[in-house]
């Protein structure tokens, strides 16, 4: 099928100004007159008799063109502002690990439910208002005495935690006393592993979390500060 219109030879790459016209910025093309002998692709030929009539593609002058929207009318677009997306996004800038804050907490009688959220929070950066699903804007978490975490009501006997090895019969489960004796730092990381996005940004915050058994933790180096805790309920009262 002979297409109707086929690109000139010159092809206009500055502005030209014609006679009560706007001025041209765009690209030029001739029609072409079908000649009796058909082929399966017809060409431009310039030396024919055929009559031609030039079809030019005009938009405005750039004189009225905005500053910031001249660049869409240039030959190249790179480095031209981002009029299109007005909505902000972090950038790697705006979320490197080195310059991210540091919380310490003590466990020693606090419920381990909202305590777990609390921290969650921190480490997602719920509580800025820089903060993106997708992104990870959170801070790293310091829990320390993991061993003396709290919680509420019989959950001592009754809260289970179980464990397979991946054979038949591999099955393990044991109570929350149980664990707290055996390992304590795993009762909080279980808990807020719960609380963190399923895939790998998920598994990239979880190393946000160091939880640590006694008093000691080796993150002096980050100057950590205490971690903002508004639950006035997350204290267990004896």
């Amino acid at each position: 099928m002979a297409l109707p219109y086929a690109p000139s030879s010159a092809i206009t790459s500055t502005l030209s100004t014609t006679n009560n016209q706007t001025s041209f910025l765009g690209f030029t093309f001739a029609s072409v007159k079908p000649s009796s002998s058909s082929s399966s692709v017809r060409t431009l030929n310039n030396n024919s008799n055929s009559k031609q009539q030039s079809l030019q593609i005009r938009c405005q002058n750039l004189t009225a063109v905005p500053k910031d929207e001249r660049w869409m009318f240039e030959d190249s677009e790179i480095g031209g502002p981002d009029i299109w997306n007005k909505t902000w996004y972090p950038k790697a800038d705006d979320h490197i690990n080195t310059e991210k804050k540091w919380y310490v907490v003590d466990a020693t009688d606090k419920i381990l439910g909202r305590l777990a959220s609390t921290i969650a929070i921190h480490i997602r950066g719920k509580n800025l208002a820089t903060y993106t699903p997708s992104v990870d804007m959170g801070a790293f978490v310091i829990v320390i005495n993991a061993e003396k975490v709290a919680v509420s009501g019989k959950k001592r006997l009754q809260k289970l935690y179980r464990r397979h090895s991946g054979r038949p019969g591999g099955m393990k489960v044991e109570t929350f006393d149980q664990l707290q004796q055996r390992i304590p730092e795993r009762i909080l990381e279980h808990a807020v592993r719960g609380m963190l996005p399923k895939g790998r940004l998920g598994r990239a915050l979880f190393n946000h979390l160091k939880v640590y058994k006694g008093g000691e933790h080796p993150h002096e180096a980050q100057m950590p500060v205490d971690l903002p805790i508004r639950d006035k309920r997350i204290q267990i009262q004896k």
